[in-house]
């Protein structure tokens, strides 16, 4: 008899892939798993890029400075003067040294409304120009009507001032005021 050739198996027919090979060789760029691969990496880097900028803008922009309890104990305090033309102002804003805030050739009607600390003596100074005219000045502490001046002619002067209680200790009893032992 002759020798018989056995047939192949099927699985030899097709030589084995050579494992080297394929992890060399990329995706092809047009692959579904190519897209999907790089959609992922362009999203994720994406968030990230967007989360970072998001933290370094809150830190730039993010200015506001944070409010500060008062030390002092402050009361509301109205300075309102009308007329007409510019006068130079003097008034006691929210300042625990006791320095006034000096504005000049300001516009007329103004009004301002500050805190002023407790213990501290609210005032508005006005002096008009060369030009003269007439301004009148009026004072009110917590809403309520203090004082009220008006100064008249060439470098007319008039000041409104009024008093706040001293500031409470903190065993609770009023300290004296100002000029009082």
């Amino acid at each position: 008899m002759p020798p018989t050739e056995e047939p192949e198996p099927a699985a030899a027919a097709c030589p084995a892939p050579d494992l080297a090979t394929l992890e060399a060789e990329p995706l092809p760029a047009g692959s579904a798993a190519g897209r999907r691969v790089d959609r992922r990496a362009i999203a994720v880097g994406a968030v990230l890029l967007a989360a970072c900028a998001g933290l370094v803008l809150y830190g730039v922009l993010d200015t506001e400075e944070k409010s500060v309890e008062p030390k002092l104990p402050t009361a509301s305090v109205t300075y309102e003067v009308t007329g007409e033309g510019t006068a130079d102002l003097t008034y006691q804003a929210r300042s625990e040294s006791g320095t006034a805030v000096v504005a000049r050739r300001v516009s007329l009607p103004w009004k301002k409304t500050v805190r002023v600390p407790l213990g501290k003596s609210p005032i508005v100074t006005i002096t008009l120009d060369a030009k003269g005219g007439q301004a009148r000045c009026a004072l009110a502490v917590r809403g309520r009507h203090v004082q009220t001046a008006t100064a008249y002619g060439s470098y007319g002067r008039a000041t409104c001032q009024g008093a706040l209680p001293a500031p409470e200790n903190t065993t609770g009893a009023v300290a004296p005021a100002q000029g009082e032992s």
